[in-house]
């Protein structure tokens, strides 16, 4: 039966930092690579922790629509991994991560004691996923049609705060820049931000279509929308940018064409990744509970393990505007 010392000595570490991690020592200061790795050495010499009543140590399951090359261009999927990692490894929780891009990536989820799947699926994988695990939980996908649980962002009032938002500084002409999502087999997955984006324009009499663009979720794509906008003598005054990588190249093409933000067009984004503070004006934006979504998820998922629990449940979470620097206020004639 393999120990702790057995662990320290091929994962590089001390003993007495085995014990901590396997322990979970919440005052223990090292990286969470080093955490992961000593988990998954132990899980490697099939090392047996003791656990109150014998229970097995719970074994989870990660599903990431994205493929780890995306995941690291896309910080938001990366820190609701992040937060149910952060999670697992407080609590010795064992992982089996897994992408959609991985090649049989459904056999890697064989015998797992919970699920947990991230992004955007279509409904016959959603289908395949259920199979694997009835305790499982859905993160970023409402799944109405299915009684499973989900965690997603409440997009309805987060795109009418934003609008109200710029609305009460004088803005009329508001533009959109979107992304398209699509999962198996090409089928495109609708934005919310734009559906709400055009409810609200039709209901406060704001002609939103004519300033509406549709890319991908990229700095490259949002710095070619915002140019076509520009070329096309089609300029709104304020810009809702689906995302915060969508909002950055829209900066670069306002600035190229010699406009000023916020004094020519406002802009605001959505995430709140690191880098909207050093942007120049440092940009406005949408925070998404991205880490907490994550936290909730697997909080919820390991507790129901435990319960008699049958009932799914639906979740909205809350976001809020950052106010910065890159929206401004116009007169009413703007």
């Amino acid at each position: 039966m393999a120990t702790i010392r057995d662990i320290a000595k091929m994962a590089g570490v001390s003993a007495s930092t085995v014990s901590r991690i396997l322990n979970n020592d919440v005052s223990l200061k090292t990286s969470l690579e080093t955490k992961q790795k000593v988990i998954e050495t132990a899980k490697k010499l099939n090392y047996k922790k003791v656990v109150k009543q014998g229970k097995a140590a719970f074994k989870l399951g990660i599903v990431q629509w994205f493929s780890p090359e995306q995941e690291t261009k896309d910080s938001y999927y990366f820190m609701i991994r992040k937060g149910i990692e952060d999670f697992c490894i407080k609590n010795c929780i064992q992982i089996v991560r897994a992408f959609k891009s991985d090649v049989n990536y459904m056999e890697q989820l064989e015998n797992v004691d919970g699920l947990i799947c991230i992004g955007k699926f279509s409904y016959g994988e959603v289908n395949k996923l259920i199979k694997v695990s009835k305790n499982i939980v859905f993160l970023d996908m409402e799944v109405e049609e299915y009684s499973v649980t989900t965690f997603s962002l409440d997009f309805k009032k987060a795109v009418y705060d934003v609008m109200e938002y710029l609305e009460a500084r004088g803005h009329k002409k508001i533009g959109f820049l979107g992304g398209k999502e699509f999962v198996e087999q090409g089928v495109k997955f609708d934005d919310d931000r734009k559906k709400y984006y055009l409810k609200y324009c039709n209901r406060h009499h704001l002609d939103g279509s004519q300033y509406l663009k549709e890319g991908m979720y990229s700095v490259e794509s949002g710095y070619g929308m915002m140019s076509e906008l520009i070329q096309e003598k089609n300029i709104p005054t304020a810009v809702f940018a689906a995302s915060d990588h969508i909002a950055i190249g829209a900066m670069k093409a306002i600035r190229e064409n010699g406009l000023r933000i916020p004094e020519d067009i406002s802009i605001i984004g959505f995430d709140d990744v690191d880098l909207c503070e050093f942007t120049t004006p440092a940009l406005t934006t949408v925070h998404a509970p991205a880490y907490d979504m994550g936290q909730y998820g697997v909080n919820f998922l390991f507790a129901s393990s435990n319960l008699t629990l049958s009932t799914p449940i639906k979740v909205k979470m809350s976001c809020e505007i950052i106010e910065r620097e890159s929206c401004g206020t116009i007169n009413s004639n703007g």
